[in-house]
């Protein structure tokens, strides 16, 4: 039999749902916060070192699959999918990826990467649906997150319905594909939980088959020492020479995996309005060389203001200058011999050995 109280959620969800639409997100689901079952298999990828240098990863340890631990006082984690194509996405916008992919004259860089910091976005308008909620039921314990804490959004997406995961590791649903950002608010309230999602991957191993670098070494397993986002973004230091020539001409992040979806092909959703994911002049109309170019002849002032409040200043301008060379190393022509050398004067020791590397590789290209 129903309760009120179940009656009662059930309602506070449905008007949820439709603030949540109001605020731009596609898609929101309550998870439980017991993640036990996750556990075993966090352990083991931390414990055989996938996270590469990403030292906050271990540090937090399994507090990411105890909500409750992270913010006490939890009971429940609203989870939300905010779809990121804009609408002036063009019509067969995976052809032309796969174009950019295969001529440098085109800039390379995630899509997501090419608007706004997604971060800031999402927090003010999660915390604008959490206000809502709060009109709703009064005062209540909470806090907002996206990609900024250890939360397991993953597993809280596909245990509340917005999606399963795929065998890319990322977040796929059968209507929207996975080109979207996940958010979650943990609150102290007992909300309705929603149905989980169930996989629909079948014997596709598209993502796997096609990665560059094979980072992805078994269905939902991913080697982020080897995944070119990780390489371009999250690292740090140098990136192994082995790995150098598959990066291509990507210069920040890569969609390969989600670019050979077939649930992407079919199904990526553009958002109805007015995007604030709209590509930004950092990346606009600039082809790869140009981008790489300008980018090792920046200052960090020049840096701050070119990609302020662009998702690619978290590789910071000597990450950028970094990719810089390796992209014009795989990709770039015996024009690009200047730049290169220019940069083997950098302040930064990890873009002089990295320009010293794309010398060589580019004489070898054209020898």
């Amino acid at each position: 039999m129903t309760t009120v109280a179940e009656l009662a959620g059930d309602v506070v969800l449905t008007r949820l749902r439709e603030q949540a639409r109001a605020l731009g997100f596609s898609q929101i689901g309550v998870a439980d916060v017991d993640l036990a079952s996750a556990e075993p298999g966090l352990v083991a990828w931390l414990h055989n070192g996938c996270h590469g240098q990403m030292d906050y990863m271990a540090a937090h340890g399994l507090r990411r699959a105890r909500p409750a631990e992270l913010v006490p006082g939890t009971l429940r984690v609203i989870t939300a999918r905010m779809d990121y194509l804009p609408r002036t996405t063009p019509t067969g916008w995976q052809a032309i990826e796969w174009d950019r992919l295969s001529r440098p004259e085109q800039a390379t860089a995630s899509l997501y990467a090419r608007g706004r910091d997604y971060h800031k976005v999402l927090r003010a308008r999660l915390q604008a649906l959490a206000d809502a909620l709060a009109e709703q039921v009064g005062p209540f314990g909470h806090r907002v997150f996206t990609d900024s804490a250890p939360v397991l959004e993953v597993e809280l997406a596909a245990r509340s319905g917005i999606g399963w995961r795929g065998k890319h590791t990322l977040v796929l649903d059968r209507a929207a594909g996975s080109m979207f950002f996940l958010g979650e608010i943990y609150v102290d309230l007992a909300l309705p939980l929603t149905e989980p999602a169930t996989a629909h991957c079948g014997s596709c191993s598209a993502c796997i088959d096609i990665c560059p670098t094979q980072a992805i070494v078994g269905p939902e397993r991913l080697d982020a020492r080897r995944c070119i986002s990780y390489l371009t973004i999250e690292l740090k230091g140098e990136i192994p020479v082995e790995l150098r020539e598959a990066i291509g001409g990507l210069v920040y992040g890569c969609d390969i995996c989600q670019d050979v979806c077939p649930w992407n092909i079919k199904f990526a959703k553009l958002l109805p309005d007015e995007s604030p994911f709209a590509p930004r002049e950092a990346l606009g109309g600039k082809d790869a060389r140009s981008l790489a170019r300008a980018v090792l002849g920046m200052t960090q002032e020049e840096f701050s203001r070119a990609f302020k409040d662009s998702p690619m200043k978290r590789a910071k301008l000597r990450g950028l200058k970094r990719n810089a060379t390796v992209m014009l190393g795989n990709v770039g022509t015996a024009d690009d011999t200047d730049v290169l050398t220019r940069s083997l004067d950098d302040e930064e020791p990890l873009v002089r050995e990295h320009a010293a590397w794309a010398l060589r590789r580019l004489g070898a290209r054209h020898s």
